[in-house]
């Protein structure tokens, strides 16, 4: 739609606010590669569009509910953001979606994992672009439990997304014959992991699962590794592992560890193609929850300039009603719970003398279908599916 004008634009420009981890343990796997892949979307879309103005806002929360939640607020009110996305943190997206559903203003979420986002706590204008914990854990449990892998202990992070991602994998293990035999929380950005693995060590699970990510999850593999559990006979699954993660542990540590995500940068050539641009921007590869970001906003602002609008409710109808056109997730759509429905992949880390080429870290097990990825609607928790029906 080139020549696309601001007439009906509030301000006379779209403005984005992506906010997220920008220097803690949780910077790496969005922080500002999120930022970057924001603005990689916002010079694709002027290509077509190079009449409509779009103004990016960056901000770190420091992984702090408060301060999220006052950046955020601002944002919609004094500085006339329409859309915040990313987030990256369970605990901040809570105080985030209360803010945008009374602001009645979109906020599209990346790496947030809880299930309460689009669950109890769902929002008309809150959008989940790129997993929650259901994804997460569905597919890892079923199939080891399958190999008769039925004994899990969990070791996880000490906020909203740990203590819903454990709960989220009881209710998948009791439903396929598996058992829970304990579970221990950390606190953000903890250091020191040996009393845990400890515990963990002594249940005699099968399975150890970890419910961290970023530093977190390096650091605790480096400790399961210095223990010497790395050739004992539990079985380490990373319950949410980004790409990041696995670089900084490297395979020496990271081999045989098996996660899911929504994105590998090395699928296929436009997902390689992007990957490159992004490189020479970053110095890294893009993880899942970055290519998520340029996709939210890419498809946000085709919505505006196909409605000749930055009203809310005209833009995300336009969103529900128009599939992903992208290397993230073509074909992809809104659900009633305002979950984007993709397909997912099993990886698995490779062992140090399989890695073929720089930042080639996995190796895809299986795709894992959009139909079989998600919690049926049926199941669902958010008030928004028993208006639809």
């Amino acid at each position: 739609m080139a020549g696309q004008s601001s007439a009906d634009i509030s301000g006379k420009v779209v403005k984005i606010g992506v906010i997220n981890d920008q220097s803690g343990p949780l910077s790496d796997l969005s922080g500002r590669g999120g930022v970057i892949a924001a603005k990689m979307a916002i010079e694709d879309f002027h290509k077509l569009n190079p009449a409509l103005k779009v103004e990016l806002l960056t901000a770190d929360h420091q992984n702090k509910p408060d301060i999220g939640a006052q950046i955020v607020r601002r944002w919609y009110g004094e500085d006339g953001v329409d859309m915040v996305v990313d987030v990256s943190n369970s605990a901040v997206a809570l105080a985030v979606q209360a803010i945008a559903r009374d602001k009645n203003k979109l906020v599209i979420y990346s790496a947030v994992g809880t299930g309460e986002i689009t669950g109890k706590q769902c929002s008309p204008t809150g959008l989940a672009w790129l997993h929650d914990n259901y994804n997460l854990v569905s597919g890892p449990i079923r199939k080891l439990v399958g190999q008769g892998l039925n004994t899990w202990f969990f070791i996880a992070a000490d906020y909203a997304f740990g203590r819903n991602m454990v709960a989220e994998s009881e209710r998948v293990l009791a439903s396929v014959g598996g058992k829970t035999l304990g579970a221990v929380f950390h606190p953000l950005g903890n250091a020191d992991y040996g009393s845990f693995l400890l515990q963990a060590q002594s249940s005699g699970a099968k399975v150890v699962a970890f419910a961290n990510a970023g530093e977190q999850l390096v650091s605790v593999m480096k400790q399961w590794s210095e223990f010497g559990m790395s050739t004992g006979s539990q079985t380490p699954v990373a319950l949410l592992m980004f790409l990041t993660d696995a670089h900084s542990m490297g395979l020496k540590t990271a081999q045989g560890l098996t996660t899911v995500t929504a994105w590998y940068w090395d699928l296929n050539d436009e997902t390689r193609a992007f990957a490159k641009r992004f490189f020479a921007a970053h110095g890294a590869m893009p993880t899942a929850p970055q290519a998520a970001v340029y996709s939210a906003v890419l498809h946000y602002l085709k919505a505006v300039a196909a409605v000749d609008s930055d009203e809310t409710a005209l833009v995300l109808e336009k969103m529900r009603t128009t599939p992903v056109d992208d290397f993230y997730a073509p074909g992809a759509t809104l659900r009633a719970d305002n979950k984007l429905v993709h397909d997912f992949y099993l990886v698995q880390a490779k062992e140090p003398g399989e890695m073929e080429k720089p930042w080639a870290y996995y190796k895809v097990v299986q795709k894992i279908a959009a139909d079989d990825a998600y919690k049926p609607l049926s199941e669902s928790e958010c008030p928004l599916v028993a208006k639809a029906k």
